[in-house]
C-alpha cells in the first residue's frame, strides 16, 4: 500500500543567476521528495524569464518555459554541473523593452517595465502553490519582491562566491574553492619550470571569499580581495620574497576580480550593465600581472621577473559537483520541503552556527548600491599588511570562515 499522500496541490522549481555545480542536485532532491509527498512538480526554465514568458493564452501543457518533472529525469540529471532548467540574469521588476515577452508588447513599452504583475498572474495561472527560487541575492532578492505579492516560497541560497546574507554556505561554494585550489597546482609546474610569478583571475565581484579560503588551503602564497585596497608596491615587495625563499622560484598570488589598487577603483570591461545593475568586472589580474613585472626589479636586484598570469573564470564553475555540493544541497532541498509541508513560508533555508536551519528570506540585504551586504571580516580573518589570511584565534568560528552576516 502506497505511503504517498496525494495534495493535489503543485510545487515549481526555477534557478536563476549564475550557473554552478550542485543545482541539478538540489532540482532533483526537491523533485523527489515532492513527489513522494504527492505533489505535482513543474520546472521553469530560465529563471525569473522563463515566470514573466508564460502565456496564460495557450494550454498549460504547451508553455515553452515550463517542464513536468519526474523522478527518472531528475534522476539522470542530477549528477550533473550546471542547471538542465537553464537559467538568465532577468529582473522581472526592470524587464528591457526588447526583452519583454511577444504577448505583453502591447501592454509594456517603456524602455525598462515592471512585469511583476503578470509573474504573479502567470504563476496562478500555472496552478503554483509553492515556488522555490534557487539563487543568490540577485535571483532572491526578486523572490522578496514576490514574498511581498503574496507567493508563498521557500528560497535556497546559491552562489560561488559565498556572498549571500543569512547564511554561512551557499551551493557551489565548496567546487569552486576545490577547482580553484586544483586549478593553482596544475598551473604551478608552469610557474616553477619558468621562475615566475603565477597570477590568477577569480570570480569575488564584492566579497573575497573565492580568493581566501584557496589561500587557507595553501593554493597561493597571497591573495588580494574586494574588501580591501592592494598597495602593489607591498605586493610586489612580497611575492618577490616568496619566489626567492621559495627552492623552484616562483611565487602565487590570487586575485578577486573585484578588487582594486590602492586609490583607484573596480575595472570593468565595458560600462554595459545586466539587469540588476552589474558592470561586468574583468582585468584587474592582468593589470596587478604587469605591475608585477614592472616592479619587479626593484625588489629583485634590478632583475626582472616575468608572469604566468591566467583567468580562472568559468572553469572553477564547471563540471560536475564536489561532495559538499552533492550533500548541502539534498539537505537543503529536503528542508525546503519539511517547510512546505508546515506551509512555513517567505523562508530561506540556510546554515547557521554550522546547522541546517531557516530564516526569513527578509535576510537577502543589499546595500545602498545594490551589493550583497555579506563579505569577508578584514579585522578578524584577513592581514592586511601581509596580504594573507590570518589563522589564529579561530575557536567557535564556522568552519568556512562563511558568517552569515
Amino acid at each position: 500500500m502506497s505511503l504517498i499522500k496525494r495534495t493535489h496541490k503543485t510545487i515549481a522549481i526555477l534557478t536563476g543567476g549564475g550557473d554552478v555545480p550542485g543545482l541539478n542536485p538540489a532540482i532533483r532532491a526537491v523533485t523527489i521528495r515532492a513527489l513522494h509527498e504527492g505533489y505535482k512538480v513543474i520546472g521553469i526554465r530560465n529563471g525569473w524569464k522563463g515566470v514573466i514568458s508564460i502565456n496564460p493564452s495557450k494550454p498549460k501543457d504547451q508553455q515553452d518555459f515550463c517542464v513536468e518533472l519526474n523522478e527518472n529525469m531528475v534522476n539522470r540529471l542530477g549528477r550533473t554541473g550546471g542547471t538542465f532548467l537553464h537559467s538568465s540574469r532577468t529582473k522581472a521588476n526592470k524587464v528591457p523593452l526588447i526583452d519583454v515577452p511577444p504577448h505583453f508588447k502591447n501592454q509594456y513599452k517603456d524602455e525598462f517595465n515592471d512585469l511583476t504583475d503578470e509573474a504573479v498572474t502567470n504563476l496562478k495561472y500555472m496552478g503554483i502553490d509553492y515556488l522555490v527560487p534557487i539563487g543568490g541575492d540577485d535571483t532572491l532578492s526578486y523572490a522578496v519582491r514576490l514574498h511581498h505579492e503574496g507567493i508563498k516560497l521557500i528560497a535556497i541560497p546559491k552562489t560561488m562566491d559565498g556572498d549571500v546574507p543569512g547564511t554561512e554556505y551557499c551551493i557551489g561554494f565548496s567546487t569552486c574553492i576545490t577547482r580553484t585550489i586544483e586549478l593553482t597546482h596544475a598551473l604551478r609546474t608552469c610557474a616553477g619550470s619558468h621562475e615566475r610569478f603565477l597570477v590568477l583571475e577569480v570570480f569575488g565581484r564584492n566579497a573575497g571569499f573565492s580568493a581566501l579560503l584557496p589561500t587557507v588551503g595553501g593554493a597561493a602564497d597571497r591573495c588580494v580581495i574586494p574588501e580591501h585596497q592592494f598597495n602593489i608596491e607591498q605586493l610586489t615587495a612580497l611575492m618577490v620574497e616568496d619566489r626567492n625563499n621559495n627552492p623552484s622560484k616562483y611565487s602565487v598570488v590570487l586575485v578577486s576580480e573585484g578588487a582594486s589598487f590602492e586609490g583607484g577603483g573596480a575595472m570593468y570591461t565595458s560600462n554595459d550593465t545586466d539587469a540588476f545593475g552589474h558592470k561586468k568586472l574583468g582585468g584587474i589580474g592582468e593589470a596587478i600581472g604587469a605591475q608585477l613585472k614592472k616592479l619587479s626589479s626593484k625588489f629583485n636586484n634590478g632583475k626582472e621577473i616575468n608572469i604566468i598570469n591566467q583567468k580562472l573564470g568559468y572553469l572553477v564553475r564547471s563540471g560536475e559537483p564536489d561532495a559538499l555540493d552533492s550533500i548541502v544541497p539534498t539537505a537543503y532541498a529536503n528542508l525546503a520541503l519539511d517547510l512546505i509541508l508546515k506551509d512555513n513560508c517567505g523562508q530561506m533555508v540556510c546554515i547557521n552556527d554550522g546547522k541546517y536551519n531557516h530564516i526569513s528570506i527578509e535576510a537577502v540585504k543589499k546595500d545602498a548600491q545594490g551589493q550583497s551586504t555579506k563579505k569577508v571580516n578584514v579585522s578578524k580573518f584577513y592581514d592586511i599588511n601581509r596580504y594573507r589570511p590570518i589563522y589564529s584565534n579561530i575557536i567557535g568560528d564556522p568552519m568556512m570562515i562563511l558568517t552569515k552576516e
